[in-house]
């Protein structure tokens, strides 16, 4: 059987072969049971914090896991529609475990169901595993008053949006347009922009589930892009689905890369003189131009695999403050446990209050190298063979460090991924196509 978990969460079809109302129930009493096992066996009744975006579907799976977590003795809160982020929060400061019932970027008839372990982190692989080698296995139930209870009105409460206001100033003077993607910050974004003294100008921001993500919010921000410039704002932002990451767009429609984010936050960090504002986490697929920026203003990139988890892992075992990937993902430990969307808007935004510098003024800071990204059907053992190696090495060395090459075999297609960063687009092309030529033969 094909592991259940990918790189963030079980995601598929609402309803379908594997996301069943069957499957959510059962993947929350087995992660209650290998997670909180112990308290469980106790007879402690821990709490576990549930939220969902805006898709159709979001109630029927949220209920499933009401009831996989409250059959084996867990109380729960449902938090109703939220950003993802604001369940890692509700889980580091008093809640034992989190769901959110979402995926992300993905169109609405999806779904998907992401947890939360003990202090608000995603969990590992091998937490990942055990849950799913205990779904597969009988999973006990508990009975008469041990059953789990919803406590949702005794623990909710406003903190979330308090904690995103505390890490900002005032943000008077800003005019911002927001795109919600008709997703889990729809209401939320606008109000605590608002709250924190920008002009908000709402775009896709009714919840209407049934259009979640389409032709609207972090992967369409073409349209966000033309509001800005339509409305004369300073900046837009637009959200995913779940609001744990978002995309940022200059005052001249600009659609910025996300290594530019987290250049601009970094430099903020750095400038603030914050603990920790000497390094920066990245991915492999982070530009050089990054690194090159960041390395002139003395601080170093640390990379790791591709997927925000594996940022996060590196900074948790090393103590750094500030990492993130292309995609809009950012993660700031002094704040959050997890990517949080309007956190890195909020910052942004006051960087631009703070400076009195334009978001394009800002993003310049990091100059891109033109980067292609190839990839080529071919054994995924292609990657490591002598003479790819050998073909990688003499490229290279011809960049002589003004470049780079990455080769990244796919984890679940019979695909090897070939990355390309040169001084010219030309150059990029030429160099990415003849290595295309050699993992292919």
């Amino acid at each position: 059987m094909a592991r259940l978990f990918g790189t963030d969460g079980i995601r598929g079809l609402a309803g379908g072969e594997i996301l069943t109302a069957e499957l959510a129930m059962g993947l929350a009493a087995a992660a209650a049971l290998e997670l909180l096992g112990e308290e469980l066996e106790r007879g402690v009744r821990p709490v576990v914090v549930i939220g969902r975006d805006t898709r159709l579907s979001g109630p029927m799976l949220e209920a499933a896991a009401f009831a996989g977590f409250t059959a084996v003795g867990c109380d729960v809160v449902r938090l109703g529609v939220v950003p993802t982020p604001a369940v890692a929060y509700e889980v580091q400061r008093r809640a034992a475990l989190g769901l959110m019932v979402s995926a992300s970027h993905n169109p609405a008839p999806d779904n998907g169901l992401k947890l939360f372990g003990p202090g608000g982190s995603k969990l590992s692989d091998a937490d990942e595993d055990a849950i799913e080698a205990r779904l597969a296995g009988e999973l006990p139930r508990v009975s008469g008053d041990a059953v789990g209870l919803d406590v949702s009105e005794d623990f909710l409460d406003p903190d979330y949006v308090e904690h995103l206001l505390g890490t900002v100033g005032s943000l008077s003077g800003l005019h911002v347009v927001v795109d919600g993607a008709q997703g889990a910050a729809s209401v939320l974004a606008p109000e605590v922009y608002r709250q924190a003294g920008a002009k908000v100008t709402a775009l896709h921001c009714d919840g209407d589930g049934a259009h979640i993500n389409e032709r609207c919010g972090a992967t369409h921000p073409e349209y966000l892009a033309a509001a800005v410039v339509d409305h004369g704002a300073d900046l837009g932002i637009a959200h995913d689905g779940d609001a744990d990451r978002c995309i940022v767009v200059d005052g001249g429609g600009t659609v910025l890369n996300g290594d530019q984010v987290l250049g601009l936050l970094a430099l903020a960090r750095k400038d603030a003189g914050l603990p920790g504002s000497d390094v920066l986490v990245a991915t492999v697929m982070s530009n050089l131009g990054l690194v090159q920026a960041m390395a002139a203003s003395g601080i170093e990139v640390v990379r790791t695999a591709v997927g925000d988890r594996y940022v996060l892992e590196a900074m948790l075992a090393s103590g750094h403050q500030l990492g993130g990937e292309q995609s809009g993902h950012v993660v700031m430990l002094d704040h959050a446990t997890t990517g949080d969307g309007l956190l890195t808007a909020l910052q942004v935004m006051d960087r631009v209050a703070r400076t009195g510098r334009s978001v394009a003024e800002l993003a310049a800071a990091v100059t891109l190298l033109p980067q292609v990204l190839v990839n080529v059907r071919a054994d995924r053992s292609r990657a490591t063979a002598p003479e790819v190696l050998e073909a990688v090495a003499r490229e290279e060395s011809q960049l002589a460090g003004h470049g780079r090459v990455l080769l990244r075999p796919s984890g679940t297609e019979p695909l090897v991924r070939v990355m390309v960063e040169a001084p010219t687009q030309q150059q990029a092309d030429e160099v990415a196509q003849r290595l295309a030529t050699v993992v292919s033969a």
